[in-house]
């Protein structure tokens, strides 16, 4: 596999977009699955009504430690939890598999192009939510 050429780069980009959708999709699916499993009659009228504020299942922890020991338990909201982080983790993954093609392709111009692209992403991701007086 030559990665200078650029139709392997393209292949390799498209098929990482591809199987993270993919593998996104089916955890996703399992959580549903597990969701409705779980759910038996469960009255879903609150769900018609909007309610400014809050999530229609408030209650559910949405965190690192939470989703962790959810998956542990098989718990279904942590599992879709998980398909939405993979499903928003994907395009940053192809952000840094596009960086690794431009080094081996030796192309420094969108080598750096590609790394402030990335840490643009890993900072509005990861640092700016922390940041005091944040608002997105």
């Amino acid at each position: 596999m030559n990665l200078k050429d650029p139709e392997t780069m393209n292949l390799v980009i498209g098929r990482e977009l591809r199987y993270g959708v993919m593998v996104s999709a089916a955890v996703i699916l399992v959580g549903t699955l597990g969701l409705v499993a779980s759910s038996g009659s469960a009255d879903t009228s609150n769900y018609l009504v909007y309610n400014a504020g809050s999530v229609p299942h408030d209650g559910v922890a949405v965190g690192a430690w939470s989703i962790i020991g959810g998956l542990a338990s098989f718990s279904p909201t942590s599992w879709v939890e998980l398909g939405v982080i993979l499903l928003i983790a994907t395009p940053v993954a192809r952000v840094l598999i596009s960086v690794l093609l431009f080094v081996a392709e030796k192309d420094r111009l969108y080598v750096l192009i590609t790394v402030v692209v990335l840490s643009l992403l890993l900072f509005s991701m990861l640092v700016a939510p922390s940041i005091p007086g944040f608002h997105a």
